[in-house]
């Protein structure tokens, strides 16, 4: 079944509302590498709920209140199995309690067709609002690239655009490690895709084995701008976005290179070892003056 834009744009996504505990912000903080050093005095706000200032992180957004994989849905025209995650934003209004109830409602604001060899974008805008007074907390937007879906025809829309990082050296590096079992427990906060822990599927979709979630390495970013840009303030980081170039594997760690530019942060993530990249056109927006409420810059 080929994509029908126009039955996309009218796709019937329903209000999801996302409970969720203390215990599934300390899984989520886990899955993108907090704690990987638990002596680390900096992420214990985030993994320990007695801490005097237990957080969520703020990316953890981006898991709530999501209608799930709904591109295995027939009705999408979606080949699922050959569908990458492409790009991400996130735009934070107010903080994220770390633990409560979200409303998510989302909508598909563009479909573009690259053609028959190169397959087709698809993006989503997800709103989510505290579950109970109403207030938006977040925006996600995502770009899906369908590998298997172009040639359809016309779309509608266009996908947020990204702006390129300086041309000039870094200002600074930043190492984040990753672990072997990471993509197997990220997915517990609510991916369950196939792809980041199935070997036959991950052979299937081209890869040689499971890949980790985009939105695993997008935290892993988060949790690097947090710690670098904002002293690991939650409240000082209004914004991050960018686009996945390539996968990182569980195990792999990122090497992350940062700009500074005023009130944002460019950014690009390598992957330990070989260096390739693997997201690119990053931008974070720090709160209040753009030093972060306590971070180094």
């Amino acid at each position: 079944m080929a994509i029908d834009s126009q039955a996309l744009k009218a796709y019937p996504f329903r209000e999801i509302r996302s409970a969720y505990t203390a215990r599934d912000t300390i899984l989520y903080a886990l899955g993108v590498g907090f704690g990987i050093d638990p002596c680390d005095p900096r992420d214990l706000r985030f993994v320990y709920e007695r801490h005097p200032a237990f957080a969520a992180v703020p990316s953890m957004a981006v898991v709530l209140g999501s209608p799930g994989i709904w591109i295995r849905d027939p009705r999408a025209g979606i080949d699922w199995r050959r569908a990458l995650h492409g790009e991400e934003r996130l735009e934070l209004f107010g903080d994220l309690p770390p633990e409560g109830e979200v409303a998510g409602r989302t909508r598909i604001t563009a479909v573009l067709d690259k053609g028959g060899e190169r397959g087709a974008l698809v993006v989503t805008s997800r709103e989510i609002r505290d579950g109970a007074d109403g207030s938006l907390l977040a925006r996600v937007t995502s770009t899906i690239f369908c590998r298997g879906d172009g040639g359809f025809g016309a779309g509608f829309g266009q996908p947020p655009a990204l702006r390129a990082v300086p041309e000039r050296p870094p200002d600074r590096r930043l190492a984040l490690p990753g672990f072997p079992q990471q993509a197997l427990l990220y997915r517990l906060s609510g991916d369950d895709n196939p792809l980041h822990a199935d070997p036959a599927v991950a052979r299937e979709a081209g890869f040689p084995r499971p890949i980790l979630h985009g939105r695993a390495t997008f935290g892993m970013i988060a949790r690097g701008i947090l710690r670098e840009c904002c002293g690991g303030d939650p409240s000082a980081l209004k914004g991050i976005e960018g686009r996945f170039s390539a996968p990182l594997f569980p195990g792999e760690g990122i090497r992350l290179e940062l700009w500074r530019e005023g009130r944002e942060v460019a950014f690009r993530a390598r992957a330990e070892g070989d260096g390739r990249v693997v997201m690119d056109r990053g931008r974070a927006l720090l709160g209040g003056d753009g030093r972060g409420n306590g971070g180094s810059w």
